[in-house]
């Protein structure tokens, strides 16, 4: 496994369920943060996933045995376009599932989503959000959380310089403003000195 360990290997387990089921997903958050940044240990993972109702009984059947899920939890967020969370027994790590909102930067984070080795020997991978979407992503939970979360900018810093002369820029403008968050990203793009 690499460095991030037990996170990534959960993680695993919650992406080969959706990937046996057929359920488009996308790792974001810290993780995809960590793998397109700037390395850092986190508590939980964010995965975007486009669950429907049909795949409540078969996720629950495939994952209970090491989580703890909620049907009914479930099935109130894929109806409302939010998000539950499923529980690892054995870790206590926490999987955060969000339900795609019917705007069209959720479809395109599952259109750019672009697999990363997580793990070798064997070798595992998994999808992940575009570096792009990672930046934008949490650019807009900085602006919902009033603009005071450090890891979240340190995040966004980590990626933009990591991924230098790799990054779409006219991409991350144009959502930028689709999700007013253009100040916030040319405050990161002159702080990253991009």
């Amino acid at each position: 496994m690499t460095v991030l360990g037990d996170s990534v290997r959960v993680t695993l387990l919650v992406t080969g369920a959706f990937e046996e089921l057929g359920v488009r997903y996308a790792v974001g958050g810290s993780l995809s943060s960590s793998l397109h940044g700037v390395m850092r240990s986190t508590l939980d993972v964010d995965i975007v996933a486009d669950m429907r109702l049909e795949h409540i009984q078969p996720l629950v059947g495939v994952l209970s045995p090491e989580f703890y899920v909620d049907n009914e939890m479930m099935r109130e967020a894929i109806e409302h376009h939010s998000s539950f969370n499923l529980i690892h027994y054995e870790t206590a790590f926490k999987v955060d599932v969000f339900i795609p909102k019917p705007r069209p930067f959720d479809q395109m984070q599952l259109e750019r989503r672009a697999p990363a080795t997580v793990a070798i020997d064997p070798e595992r991978s998994l999808y992940v959000t575009s570096p792009e979407d990672v930046i934008l992503s949490k650019l807009e939970w900085y602006r919902m959380g009033g603009e005071v979360s450090d890891r979240q900018w340190r995040d966004v810093l980590g990626v933009l310089k990591t991924r230098a002369g790799g990054i779409d820029l006219d991409y991350l403008r144009h959502w930028a403003e689709v999700l007013r968050v253009s100040d916030l990203l040319e405050r990161a793009l002159a702080q990253s000195t991009l």
